[in-house]
């Protein structure tokens, strides 16, 4: 590591540089922990020695640069300050592994006439680190504009230099000023609406061409390389050099047929290997490729029409009414959108999107969603109210946009961390070094039988190629890809299928609620209507309702369009519109109807005679004037409404009911409110609360569109609850059962009201009817009080959703666990304790089940936290708002087949959950399948290598028709075959293990090779025993004196070696089905097994090409085969002893060590100090980030003064010292 690098976080010395890779840019790549940057540049004596070496080597050292970039690097180039750097070495560690990734890009030059990068003022994240690289100049220095690099050699002309790297599709530029690289992006931070706004005017050509030098062009560019290229990257790939190694060796020890047949099962595995590879990069680049011809803006007014690759941020596009793709992401400043954004999000239902509001508020497009179309997302109509023009001002282009994240992290996936992975290259290193010592043993056997030095050097090299088994690869990718193979005839496709073994080991699943464990639509239950201040009987029909400001809400409160006739939009706005019977019109019908342009009319039903005279209010067309759509972060959304003959405007607001609420004025809200909302969500209903009050504005468009969101929000009035039933999928019971049986953790994660969640929670089965469930809710520091959490217990009650069969209502049952609990939270505690009570988030996770009014940024953050905790993580959700956290978690499964769907490892054709199960039982089956075909590889190589070693003694070895029979024959098929065993019908409690370097592994291994070589030893020993007997002939090398009756033996007895080990580590249970449903693999057993007994006993056509001496002695062919019988239960006594009585063994050996997993720890802690401690019937706890601060709080007392406080005499190494009684917190309508 050269001077000039220095870590993300800490203090940065002068002249330094660090790349940020930023989670708020790029979510799909959250992974990421830190990043280290050092620069290089050239030194000539540097140069001279590295062309010395490679020269003297022979070039070996250019392939071994072409594995290891950063060696070449350090080797050839002097470290220097980033100012300089013509070279830099990136480093990369990932949160879950301590290791460090290298990489190595140039850095590239480009002459800029004149312009500089406008940077905002420095802003600073919540944990009070800088968002952006820093560099020499202090963090608070930061300017307006940072110049760009001048070239000291530039001509008078002020020639400027921008200095920039491509990684990873991503640009970073370098900021002179800060002395440092950063994003390209991240110019852009800091600028507001207003901002935006006042880019409509356009760009000139001049700044355009500076923008586009500073940006780069506006594609997506996946790179598709020619196949002499991939031939070349695929042919020194390690693997096939060890492959061409291999045959060169081999061809000089004269086993041509061997290297024949290796070379042409290597050159038919390359072909493939390339065809696919090619094929893959022609479907990515031709999904991604996009290039349009769009009108742009120009200052005076002026309009040009230009390539979409032209296009720079900052740019102003003229959209046309028909719509098209999107050719990068832009903030919609006039008019309105109707977009399909199915391609990025993996939700089909189209979404509306409206103006940006003007404002100093800084833009961000997760916030502003709805105000932003994303690159490759489809326009299916654009709409123009205020101005003749659909306008956009581009904000990103490229690799920079939302798609081009998510195309670059399928470019470069993350890196998986595996036990299993690493453990199989340091076995694969002990191998290579028991091949050296068998090498020098070799080595010693052949020079003391006079053998030649290049037959000793041949044959020495030769005992590595046995040693390590070239076809180990290949044998171990055949596992996922059987397992892969069953997972798409069952509807689930998987694109990673590494990923598959690590379905095996999953301990946490998390569930996205609607659409995932409950049905995606959603039926009206009716309405609550208000009078006053009390609430009246729920009305089913809410058609039925009087004119009034409750059914005028519910009838234009959304955000449907019109599409070919058919209304279109959130399915709940679909249902509401629907129940009230009004009919949705837009275009010129709809301005006509109000006389003047509006957005859209909502014109009422066709009333029955007998209705008409009963109206209070005789219905009337409404129009729509403004609308405010509907934003998770704010969870509600809010419409202007007038109609002929109204005095002014209405605003209607529909939402949260807590949120709602919050914005009426306390006089219209019921008392009884926060108890009504209790009764519908405990049911499991979906409540939402609607708001309305009178504006004092002209009924027009342009005044409706000049208002503010925060103006429309103020003293509201409320209007009534609108209540909706979400019932559970009938799969969703039987699935988490069955994973609470296996002990394998559920969580859900929703961004729904979080007493609805609970009560699908205790539904469905996830919070048992015996389980003790705690909400959580946190307090952040306000008027000087410290930041709180509260614990308010959960009484048990009926699921309403759940199952009405008694038979299968007693089958959800689960044995209660009274040393946990099940916590329960929203977002809002969420980031709470990630801000305020950072120590205390560990045992939150433990015991948490139910994470409520979550956003999707969130939902990826609670994964990354879980995955901290070195939980191996799952992640199901229908890739709406959850392509983050699928992407995040170690096993994502979509339940979307929309193209977002391949940020998810796995993808479900069927929409309900009942993959989940099915992937971790295929994850087990290839992970336990993996540790069989590992061993027996090694058992095979290893077998291989004492034949060779007792054969080598004697100066013969086995011939070259022998070697093809057992390792294409015998090894290769058998090897294939074992792979295709079924997973288990059911999921059991026990997982595979992940190590392979562990005792129960490796006792088998040194046993089964013990037992291995007494037989072969034994087979050779019982050979010289008997009186027909003829020793070979020593002076004569192999082959040459093949056939003898030592090669015979060892041959034959050891053929049937490698079958029976391949039968002995093919075990079923639990993990796998038993040995006989694999009919091919047992009919290859029977048939090769047949065909080495009869070599034995009945030498045939095969006793010439094989180099088979003949014997005549019967009972000595039976004696050969009674030790091979021998060797059969030896080795499935050994296998059967070691599952038994080994555990038991160790265990009284050797006490149960404490785990080194992190939540393992966390819950034997809670298991000996339960957290939170429980409070007694009927008891709520609070406690503050202030140290000795824990209070219980009788729930009679909740809403009423204070008449009871008692302590609780527990200690928790987060508060400590004394606990003292803390104020009580309102609870109206938290919950």
């Amino acid at each position: 590591m050269s001077a000039d690098s220095s870590p993300l976080v800490g203090s940065t010395p002068a002249s330094y540089g660090t790349l940020t890779i930023e989670a708020s840019l790029d979510p799909l790549n959250s992974s990421v922990s830190s990043v280290r940057l050092s620069g290089y540049c050239g030194n000539p004596w540097r140069v001279i020695g590295y062309h010395v070496v490679v020269w003297m080597m022979a070039g070996i050292p250019l392939l071994l640069f072409r594995w290891k970039p950063a060696w070449g690097v350090w080797l050839r180039l002097q470290p220097c300050n980033l100012a300089r750097a013509e070279t830099l070495v990136i480093e990369i560690r990932d949160k879950e592994d301590s290791s460090w990734q290298l990489y190595t890009v140039q850095v590239q030059t480009e002459a800029i006439s004149e312009g500089s990068l406008e940077l905002p003022p420095q802003t600073q994240a919540e944990d009070g680190r800088s968002q952006v690289a820093v560099g020499a100049v202090p963090e608070g220095a930061w300017k307006d504009t940072a110049q760009l690099h001048r070239n000291k050699e530039a001509v008078s002309g002020q020639q400027q230099v921008l200095r920039y790297y491509l990684f990873q599709g991503r640009r970073y530029v370098w900021i002179e000023t800060q002395q440092a690289f950063c994003h390209v992006s991240l110019l852009d931070h800091g600028r507001t609406c207003d901002d935006i706004h006042h880019s409509r005017s356009g760009l000139s050509l001049q700044d355009q061409t500076v923008r586009k030098t500073i940006y780069g062009p506006n594609v997506i560019s996946v790179p598709v390389k020619s196949y002499f290229q991939l031939l070349v990257d695929e042919a020194l790939n390690p693997y096939y050099g060890f492959q061409a190694f291999s045959i060169g060796l081999w061809l000089a020890d004269h086993y041509y047929w061997y290297a024949l047949c290796i070379f042409l099962i290597s050159s038919v595995s390359i072909c493939l290997s390339l065809y696919k590879t090619r094929k893959q990069s022609q479907i990515l680049r031709d999904m991604v490729k996009l290039s349009v011809q769009v009108c742009v803006c120009r200052p005076g007014g002026e309009k040009e029409w230009v390539d979409s690759s032209e296009l720079v941020p900052g740019d102003c596009l003229l959209l046309p009414q028909e719509g098209g793709l999107m050719p990068c992401d832009a903030a919609l400043v006039a008019g309105e959108c109707m977009v399909n954004e199915s391609s990025l999000t993996g939700e089909s239902i189209p979404v509306l999107k409206t103006a940006l509001p003007e404002g100093p508020v800084p833009y961000c497009p997760e916030t502003h969603r709805r105000h932003t179309l994303f690159y490759g997302t489809l326009i299916l109509q654009a709409r123009a109210f205020v101005g003749p023009h659909v306008l956009v001002v581009v904000t990103r282009t490229g690799f920079c946009t939302a798609k081009g994240g998510l195309v670059s992290s399928i470019l470069h996936p993350r890196p998986i961390k595996f036990k299993f992975y690493k453990h199989s290259m340091k076995f694969v290193a002990a191998l290579s070094v028991l091949a050296l010592l068998g090498t020098i043993y070799s080595i010693f056997i052949l020079y003391r039988n006079r053998v030649s030095v290049n037959e000793i050097v041949i044959r020495a090299l030769d005992l590595v190629t046995v040693v390590v088994p070239p076809a180990l690869p290949a044998a171990m990718t055949v596992c996922t890809l059987y397992s892969q193979s069953r997972l798409r005839r069952r509807g689930v496709f998987c694109i990673h299928p590494l990923r598959i073994n690590l379905g095996g080991k999953l301990r946490l699943v998390c569930f996205d609620k609607t659409g995932t464990l409950t049905e995606d639509g959603l039926d009206v239950m009716g309405v609550v209507p208000l009078k006053g201040q009390a609430f009246l009987p729920l009305v089913p029909e809410p058609c039925r309702l009087p004119m009034g400001p409750l059914l005028r809400a519910l009838a234009t409160c959304h955000t449907l369009s019109r599409l070919q006739d058919t209304p279109v939009g959130d399915p709940m706005d679909l249902k509401m519109v629907e129940s009230t019977g009004w009919v949705l019109e837009e275009g010129p019908a709809a301005d006509s109807a109000f006389g003047t342009q509006v957005l859209a009319v909502m014109r009422p039903p066709v009333q029955e005679p007998q209705l008409q005279g009963m109206q209070e209010e005789p219905p009337q067309p409404i129009s729509i004037l403004g609308r405010f759509p509907f934003s998770s972060a704010l969870q509600r959304m809010n419409v202007v409404v007038a109609w002929l003959g109204a005095a002014q405007p209405e605003a209607y607001v529909k939402g949260s009911p807590e949120l709602v609420a919050g914005l009426c004025n306390p006089e219209t809200v019921p008392t009884n409110f926060a108890q009504m909302l209790q009764n519908y969500t405990a049911a499991g209903y979906r409540v939402v609360a609607l708001a309305g009050k009178p504006l004092p504005i002209a009924p027009s468009l342009e005044a409706a569109q000049q208002l503010t969101r925060d103006t429309v929000e103020q003293e509201l009035s409320l209007l009534g609850l609108l209540v909706m039933r979400n019932l559970l999928k009938p799969q969703t019971i039987p699935v988490i059962q069955a994973l609470k049986r296996t002990r394998i953790r559920t969580v859900m994660v929703t961004g729904d009201n979080l007493q609805t969640a609970v009560t699908v929670a205790q539904s469905c089965g996830m919070v048992g009817t015996q389980e003790r469930l705690v909400i959580l809710h946190a307090t952040p520091p306000e008027r000087g009080q410290p930041a709180s959490l509260e614990f308010l217990p959960v009484e048990s009650s009926a699921a309403v959703n759940g199952p009405k069969d008694p038979d299968q209502a007693s089958s959800c049952i689960m044995e209660p666990d009274p040393r946990f609990s099940h916590l329960a939270l929203s977002g809002f505690t969420f980031a709470v304790l990630m801000k305020h009570f950072p120590r205390l988030l560990p045992k939150v996770l433990v015991q948490g089940t139910i994470f409520a009014r979550m956003a999707p940024e969130q939902k990826t953050e609670l994964v990354c936290e879980l995955q901290k905790l070195q939980y191996c993580v799952g992640m199901c959700g229908d890739g709406a708002n959850d392509c983050g956290a699928l992407k995040a978690a170690d096993v994502g499964i979509s339940l979307s087949q929309a193209e977002a769907s391949v940020v998810s490892p796995f993808t479900s054709s069927v929409a309900n959950i009942e993959c989940v199960p099915m992937v971790i039982r295929e994850g087990r089956c290839s992970l336990d399948t993996s540790f069989s075909v590992f061993k027996y590889m090694a058992l095979y190589s290893l077998t291989q290598f004492l034949s060779v070693l007792i054969l080598y003694t004697i100066n013969t070895n086995l011939g070259d028709m022998q070697f093809l029979a057992i390792d294409l024959v015998i090894t290769t098929t058998v090897a294939v075959l074992m792979s295709r065993t079924g997973p288990a019908l059911a999921l059991g409690r026990a997982r595979p293990p992940g190590a392979l370097l562990s005792v129960p592994v490796l006792s088998s291994l040194l046993l089964q090779v013990a037992l291995v070589a007494g037989v072969q030893l034994g087979g050779y020993f019982l050979t010289v025993a008997q009186p027909w007997f003829v020793p070979l002939n020593r002076t004569i090398p192999a082959p040459d004196n093949l056939p003898n009756y030592e090669n015979t033996a060892v041959f034959s007895v050891s053929s049937f070696q490698y079958l029976i080990l391949a039968v002995a580590v093919s075990k079923g249970a639990p993990f796998r089905q038993p040995l006989y449903t694999n009919v091919p693999f047992l009919v290859t057993l029977v048939l090769l097994g047949s065909i080495l007994a009869g070599l034995l006993l009945v030498p045939g056509l095969l006793q010439g090409p094989l180099m088979l001496r003949s014997i005549a002695d019967t009972c000595f062919k039976l004696l050969l085969l009674g030790l091979v019988a021998f060797n059969f239960v030896g080795a499935f006594m050994l296998e059967s002893v070691l599952d038994q009585c080994l555990p038991a063994c160790l265990r009284w050996l050797r006490p149960k060590r404490a785990s080194k997993k992190r939540f393992k720890q966390l819950e034997q802690e809670l298991a000996e100090h339960p957290w939170p401690p429980p409070a007694g019937s009927g008891r709520q706890c609070t406690l503050s980030d202030t140290p000795g601060r824990w209070t219980s709080l009788p729930l009679s007392h909740q809403l009423g003064p204070i008449s009871e406080t008692q302590h609780h005499p527990c200690h928790s190494p987060e508060v400590g010292g004394c606990y003292t009684p803390a104020p009580r917190l309102p609870h109206l309508g938290k919950y």
